[in-house]
């Protein structure tokens, strides 16, 4: 006989999202202060090489798995997908302020709606399509198109956005097949696999320093997930979805304190749209019963 569900233990959700958060933000400002030194591409195959130990783990699930060539398309089309975002990420850490990277990263979850209604046959009630203009509403504030320069680094942030969609859009089929620790240990061999081009390409001797940097930044994403999870499993995502506004802040306060970067308001008022347009949405699909895929920064 399967064990009832835990009870909802809403301090501890807001508490590990507020964990979650710290990490994520950790590393973005790492990915910031190694900058343009290493090339993006570069720099993303060294994070995800130098995390290969994570992986250790995952080894018997996913042999034990016994994928079938359909799923084995669908991880190497993930892989190609979230290798290309996970690049363009890199590029606009460099190049954009940590705020803005921040903010734009919030619109994952428009574009997997968006995508689902499209390519899943989700339903697209008119609710949802207002909490998604509203979204988009809140991308225009921060972007400013005609009233700032729209620099590459934000191109790529937008590009990001709907290539981790498209991603996690995959993801939701496999994870209905599969464990989760196989969607995630093939996630990460697929990755270091697909970016190894990319970064024999542009190649630079890392230093030492860079080399721990990057494994720094592993280790902070490793961990930003494993307390999403403990998040997600301890409180519904109604109650700790809008906790990672918090991100936003203290993205704020690192690019002005470390990074010489001012405070914007238009990018905290943009940023705070379209999280409350995120968290109307994850709010209808928890009424709808749904479980909508956690989004995350690489």
């Amino acid at each position: 006989m399967s064990q009832p569900p835990s009870p909802p233990r809403p301090l501890a959700g807001i508490l590990w999202m507020v964990a979650t958060g710290l990490n994520f933000v950790m590393v973005t400002a790492i990915v910031k202060h190694v900058g343009a030194g290493v090339p993006a591409a570069e720099a993303a195959f060294l994070r995800y090489a130098l995390g290969i130990v994570f992986l250790l783990p995952m080894i018997g699930p996913i042999l034990r798995a016994h994928l079938t060539t359909r799923q084995l398309k669908l991880f190497a089309a993930r892989g190609v997908v979230h290798t290309l975002a996970v690049i363009l990420w890199f590029f606009a850490m460099a190049r954009i302020p940590l705020a803005e990277v921040t903010a734009l990263n919030y619109l994952n979850p428009v574009y997997t709606t968006i995508g689902a209604a499209i390519f899943l046959g989700e339903k697209f009630h008119m609710r949802r399509l207002m909490a998604i203009v509203v979204a988009l509403f809140g991308a225009l504030i921060i972007l400013r198109p005609g009233l700032r320069e729209i620099l590459p680094g934000h191109i790529a942030m937008l590009g990001t956005a709907a290539l981790f969609a498209a991603g996690y859009l995959i993801a939701k089929r496999l994870s209905d097949e599969l464990p989760a620790l196989v969607v995630v240990g093939m996630l990460s061999v697929t990755v270091t696999i697909g970016l190894a081009p990319f970064a024999a390409a542009v190649w630079v001797t890392p230093t030492l320093a860079q080399c721990g940097w990057l494994f720094l930044v592993a280790c902070f994403a490793t961990a930003g997930h494993y307390t999403m999870t403990l998040a997600f499993r301890a409180a519904p995502l109604a109650v700790t979805q809008p906790v990672t506004f918090l991100q936003l802040i203290w993205s704020v306060s690192i690019g002005a304190l470390f990074f010489g970067e001012p405070a914007d308001h238009w990018v905290i008022i943009g940023g705070a749209l379209i999280l409350a347009a995120v968290s109307f949405i994850t709010w209808r699909e928890a009424r709808a019963k749904r479980k909508p895929l956690p989004v995350a920064p690489v």
